[in-house]
C-alpha cells in the first residue's frame, strides 16, 4: 500500500522517492544549461508568439567553449596574416640600395724626351728596345697563380682576373680602340654605375681627373698618328686581393709599346709643343705604362663586368703641354720636345688645382737602332 499523500499508482519513475533514481547524482549546473543546443522559450515569449515553437536553437558561436575559441583563433590568424602581407607591400622602410661603383680617378703624366725621337722600321725599333722580349698583344697578359681567399673561391678569382684581362686587351691592344674606333666593346665590360661617367668622358673629355677618355682607354689622335704595326708589345703583372666579403681588387701594372707613324695629311707644325718635322717614312715607338685598379663584386662576376677605380698613365715621348684628355699625341721620329713646361701651380689658390705633371723620358728607354741593346 502506498503511504498517505502518495499517488494511487505510486511515485512516477525518476521522481524523488520513486523507484528509479539513477539520475539523482546528476547536477545540471549553469554552465551545463548554457551549453545546451536548444533553449526552451519562457512563458512570456510563448504568450507573445502564439505560433512559436516551444524551443529555440542557440547559436554555436555564442556558446562558451571550444567552438567559439576556434573561431576566434582563426580570426586572429587571418588578421595577423593580412597584416603581414600589408606590411610586406607597404612597409615604411626602404630596401637598401645596392652599392654603386665609385667614380674613376685618373691621371696622365707625359714623359718628354731630352733629345730627338729615334726613327726606323718597326722591326728595328722593337729589336733594339727594352721591349725586344715582350710578348705580342693578349699573350703578354698572363693570369697569375690563384689561391682561394677567405670569401672567394679560386674559380671566382680566376673569373675576375679574366674580366680584367679582357678589359686590358680591349682598351689597350685592340687596333680599333687605338685609332679612335667604337668604344662599345669597352663599355660592355663596365659596371653599370660607371656608364654615365664613361659616356661623359668619351663625349666631352676633360683633364679634371674624372672625365678624361684616356683614363679609360689608350687612344691616339687619328688625325695626327696611325699605327705602323698592329702588333703591340706587352709586359706586366696582374694580381687579385680581397677587399671585403663582397669585393675583389684587381691591380694591373702593364707596359704597352706601340709603333706609330704620322697620319696621312697630318700637319707638321706642333704649335710650340715640339720642334722639327717628322722623318718621312720612319716609325717611332710610344711607350705607355698603365697602372689600374679594378673593383669587382659578386654582381659584377655574374654580369661579366668591372669598375675602374684608378687609372695612372705614363706616356712618352710626349710634350709636357700636350693635351691628353681625349687622345694621345706623341712626338714622332725626328721631333724634339719644345721648351714648354707645365703651367705653374699656386698652392694658395682656392680654385681648381693644376694637376699637370711632366717627367723626362729616360734615354735608355728609347730604341737605338745603330747600337743593339745588351
Amino acid at each position: 500500500m502506498t503511504g498517505p499523500g502518495d499517488p494511487p499508482e505510486g511515485m512516477p519513475d525518476g521522481a524523488p522517492g520513486g523507484g528509479d533514481d539513477e539520475y539523482r547524482s546528476v547536477v545540471f549546473d549553469e554552465r551545463f544549461v548554457r551549453a545546451a543546443r536548444l533553449q526552451e522559450f519562457s512563458a512570456d515569449e510563448r504568450l507573445g508568439e502564439h505560433h512559436a515553437p516551444a524551443v529555440k536553437s542557440r547559436h554555436t558561436w555564442l556558446r562558451p567553449g571550444g567552438s567559439r575559441q576556434a573561431v576566434l583563433l582563426v580570426l586572429l590568424i587571418v588578421l595577423a596574416f593580412g597584416t603581414a602581407v600589408y606590411m610586406g607591400i607597404r612597409h615604411p622602410y626602404k630596401a637598401p640600395e645596392p652599392a654603386r661603383a665609385q667614380p674613376l680617378r685618373s691621371a696622365v703624366v707625359p714623359l718628354a724626351p731630352s733629345g730627338t725621337v729615334p726613327g726606323a722600321t718597326p722591326t728595328d725599333l722593337f729589336t733594339h728596345s727594352p721591349a725586344a722580349d715582350y710578348r705580342i698583344g693578349a699573350a703578354g697578359i698572363n693570369l697569375p697563380t690563384v689561391q682561394r681567399s677567405t670569401h672567394f673561391s679560386d674559380d671566382q678569382i680566376v673569373t675576375a682576373l679574366t674580366i680584367a684581362k679582357e678589359y686590358l686587351v680591349r682598351s689597350s691592344v685592340d687596333p680599333a680602340t687605338l685609332t679612335g674606333g667604337s668604344v662599345r666593346p669597352i663599355r660592355l665590360l663596365l659596371d653599370t654605375g660607371q656608364l654615365d661617367q664613361f659616356d661623359r668622358s668619351v663625349a666631352h673629355p676633360d683633364d679634371n681627373g674624372r672625365d678624361a677618355a684616356t683614363g679609360w682607354l689608350v687612344r691616339f689622335d687619328p688625325k695626327l698618328v696611325r699605327l705602323a704595326d698592329h702588333n703591340v708589345r706587352v709586359n706586366g703583372t696582374l694580381n687579385a686581393t680581397e677587399l671585403s666579403a663582397d669585393t675583389l681588387d684587381i691591380a694591373a701594372d702593364y707596359t704597352f709599346v706601340y709603333a706609330v707613324q704620322p697620319a696621312p695629311g697630318a700637319p707638321a707644325d706642333g704649335a710650340g709643343q715640339h720642334t722639327g718635322r717628322p722623318t718621312p717614312g720612319a716609325a717611332s715607338l710610344v711607350t705607355v705604362r698603365r697602372e689600374l685598379h679594378f673593383r669587382i663584386n659578386r654582381d659584377d662576376l655574374a654580369d661579366h663586368r668591372l669598375a675602374v677605380a684608378q687609372s695612372d698613365l705614363q706616356v712618352g715621348p710626349l710634350s709636357c703641354s700636350a693635351q691628353s684628355a681625349d687622345a694621345l699625341r706623341p712626338l714622332l721620329a725626328g721631333q724634339r720636345a719644345g721648351t714648354d713646361r707645365p703651367a705653374g701651380t699656386d698652392p694658395y689658390a682656392r680654385g681648381r688645382a693644376n694637376a699637370s705633371l711632366c717627367g723626362e723620358l729616360s734615354a735608355t728607354s728609347q730604341p737605338n737602332p745603330s747600337h743593339p741593346i745588351r
